[in-house]
């Protein structure tokens, strides 16, 4: 189905963005109560804007499996929860002490360590309770789908997904160092990082289109056709951030640049090089696009925002 004139694409993602904006805070907590304080560090995170790319993906999914009713907004608004957290828990003193991030001030420099902690907290634990909010929006032969994709949603985010990467990144620290060290020279480098970042970034890349589809009534085998584009998606997203990381501004990135390099993080680009990095992630981008119209054209089904929106990944400068 055609969806939009892509002479404006930006136009269309702006639209977007602003409908995903209205679903996020629809189930956001209100701001009263002796929690008040934690209540507010969590809406100001959440809040601080960013390209929201999660949840449209897990929309734009729904859409290409041809789904149409609101089941998917408290899911949507869940992973953006989920992702909103692991970044302020990320920016902390002791884990990479960022001091901005979406051109604003972190949540710990403005509500201070302890509320930042209780923050990240909060937005995990409210987005499953978000995500629950689905059951009393389905038929009772849907409810199978709505406990799937909460399955998906937990394993995703958790030690066996996001938790996993971001404990993978930890170890790596001060890599660059140990690589000179003999008894780690035969170390795997190379599929310790992409372990990092299949599991760091692209877990919540796979579990957003993953949900989209399973609320729309994907088939397994679409949706392991799903979960591969997702990966390369996600790993072709990290490896851009590794690049923007060297290459853009404060004010395109809105954050400090090269972050990675003042922590000794190891990187795509430091372990192979821009150049080879920026083929790769190109490479890694076409694949799922291929993959995902292959799937449309045998079943009879498509998303061309979806697809510009793959596309558009690659190029991005923030």
């Amino acid at each position: 189905m055609k969806m939009v004139n892509w002479m404006n694409f930006d136009n269309e993602l702006k639209s977007r963005v602003e409908h995903i904006e209205k679903i996020i805070a629809e189930f956001l907590p209100e701001e009263k109560g002796w929690q008040k304080s934690v209540i507010e560090a969590m809406n100001y995170s959440v809040l601080a804007g960013g390209k929201r790319l999660r949840p449209m993906l897990m929309e734009e999914t729904y859409r290409f499996f041809g789904g149409t009713r609101d089941v998917v907004k408290p899911f949507m608004a869940a992973i953006e929860m989920i992702h909103t957290y692991s970044l302020v828990h990320d920016d902390l003193p002791a884990m990479d002490n960022d001091e901005y991030r979406r051109g604003r001030k972190t949540t710990h420099v403005v509500y201070g360590e302890a509320m930042a902690i209780l923050a990240g907290d909060g937005l995990l634990n409210y987005a499953f309770e978000t995500a629950v909010k689905a059951f009393e929006m389905v038929d009772p032969k849907d409810i199978l789908a709505v406990s799937k994709a909460l399955s998906i949603l937990a394993r995703k985010a958790g030690i066996y997904g996001m938790i996993g990467g971001q404990t993978a990144d930890i170890e790596a620290e001060n890599i660059s160092d140990s690589r000179e060290d003999e008894a780690l020279k035969n170390h795997p480098w190379e599929k310790h990082l992409l372990f990092i970042h299949e599991h760091k970034t692209a877990a919540l890349i796979q579990a957003s289109m993953m949900i989209g589809a399973v609320l729309a009534g994907a088939t397994e085998s679409q949706l392991e056709v799903v979960e591969k584009a997702a990966y390369d998606i996600g790993v072709a997203f990290q490896i851009q951030d590794d690049i923007l990381d060297i290459t853009s501004t404060f004010e395109e990135l809105g954050k400090p640049i090269g972050s990675d390099e003042k922590n000794n993080k190891m990187t795509y680009v430091s372990l192979k090089g821009i150049d080879q990095a920026t083929q790769d992630q190109k490479i890694m981008s076409n694949r799922a696009i291929q993959n995902l119209e292959q799937l449309g054209n045998s079943n009879g089904i498509s998303n061309e925002f979806l697809m510009e929106l793959i596309k558009s990944l690659i190029t991005r400068i923030k």
